[in-house]
């Protein structure tokens, strides 16, 4: 490998190590080709790749990335893993493949700012995928607004039916309402009260009354005045009692 190729080398792996969100670092030794294809192949799924690399070169690379971090594990034959995409799935095809084919014992990395040690890296391969956490994160999120409606819903419903049972008593239904029939009602009976009252209050007091009552009483004050000798029928018999008192006295001066 000449200068040039060397310094193409060391730019392509500093781009992969800014690029990736986490790194695993593994011995590979023992690993065929046809064994290190089919781990790509897995690894691809993840949206991460698998590379062999060569320790001093990938050391001035990481110098150029500012990841100090990775050249503590540059030691001995390695390979590292750059993950772009899902770690937890990253990390699971690493273990599993392993673990099936006794290679790939792991040395070490990092993800964001957190070093991972062995431990770490196997709880993370035990993690559920991406997609699998975000689905079961959205159904906590979702759990309480989920309540929420359901129990909005339920108060909705009870205050419908509520307002249903009051309709069918017909308070809600546009009726006249109780009070102004019992206040009309009241009035009418105020009204003929009243003028009962005032016509028996006239009558008392002497005052008149209707035409009907006031006819009689005043016929008796008519007959009251004609003894007091006001009409001319009245006064008849009167007169008759002086033209026979007159006639009286003719008859006793002609005898005498």
């Amino acid at each position: 490998m000449n200068r040039e190729e060397k310094a193409a080398t060391i730019e392509e792996i500093a781009a992969q190590i800014e690029g990736a969100e986490a790194i695993f670092a593994v011995d590979y030794r023992g690993i065929s080709v046809p064994q290190a294809a089919e781990l790509r192949s897995k690894l691809r799924e993840a949206d991460a790749s698998f590379r062999v690399v060569k320790n001093r070169l990938t050391k001035l690379a990481a110098d150029k990335a500012g990841e100090e971090r990775l050249g503590e594990l540059l030691e001995g034959p390695t390979a590292l893993t750059f993950v772009r995409g899902d770690t937890a799935m990253a990390a699971k095809a690493i273990s599993t493949f392993g673990k099936e084919h006794e290679i790939l014992a792991f040395k070490g990395g990092f993800m964001e700012g957190l070093t991972l040690d062995e431990d770490r890296f196997k709880s993370i391969a035990r993690l559920p995928a991406r997609d699998v956490l975000n689905g079961q994160f959205a159904g906590v999120v979702a759990s309480p607004l989920t309540g929420l409606v359901r129990g909005l819903g339920s108060m909705i419903q009870g205050l419908a039916l509520q307002l249903g049972q009051i309709a069918e008593q017909g308070l809600v239904a546009g009726d006249a309402p109780v009070e102004p029939e019992a206040e009309e009602g009241d009035a009418a009976a105020g009204d003929s009260v009243g003028g009962t009252t005032a016509e028996e209050a006239s009558a008392t007091a002497g005052g008149g009354g209707s035409p009907a009552e006031a006819g009689p009483a005043a016929e008796d004050a008519d007959d009251a005045t004609a003894g007091g000798g006001g009409s001319p029928a009245a006064t008849g018999p009167a007169a008759g009692d002086k033209e026979t008192s007159e006639s009286d006295d003719d008859a006793s001066k002609e005898e005498e």
